[in-house]
């Protein structure tokens, strides 16, 4: 392979996008938040009201008739269930089941809003701690 000579007297380090597309790996990530690991923050920490839990409305035994699978077995499983029996019961009309996956798209949609949102907390709470622990000193 050896040394490839670029044209204009550019180096390797011109050309590449590094720098621009993976930024998060220079970073610290001691404060980013893991999703294989259960928080160590109380999950009412700053809700003085308390927080709604949620709840799965589909059960397991729904979910296992309706052959769901683990992509599917989320929050909004109800929902994907309700889209696929409308879609069996309107075999050549699809467009008839518009509403049940819109309302599928607008649960899936909320449940990833809440995730982030999940995620920014737990992110800005381990940077307080680490930012206390620091003036501590």
């Amino acid at each position: 392979m050896g040394n490839v000579q670029l044209p204009f007297g550019l180096t390797k380090d011109h050309i590449s996008l590094e720098k621009y597309t993976f930024p998060y790996l220079r970073k610290d990530r001691s404060e980013w938040p893991s999703d294989r690991e259960e928080s160590p923050f109380d999950p009412m920490e700053g809700f003085p009201q308390g927080r709604k839990e949620r709840v799965m409305i589909a059960t397991q035994a729904e979910m296992d008739s309706a052959k769901l699978t683990p992509p599917f077995r989320d929050y909004c499983a109800h929902k994907w269930i309700d889209y696929r029996a409308c879609l069996k019961n309107n075999r050549p009309f699809y467009w008839r089941c518009r509403h049940e996956r819109h309302t599928y798209g607008e649960c899936v949609f909320e449940d990833s809003v809440l995730r982030m949102k999940e995620w920014e907390r737990e992110k800005r709470l381990r940077q307080r701690e680490k930012r206390l622990a620091k003036e501590s000193l």
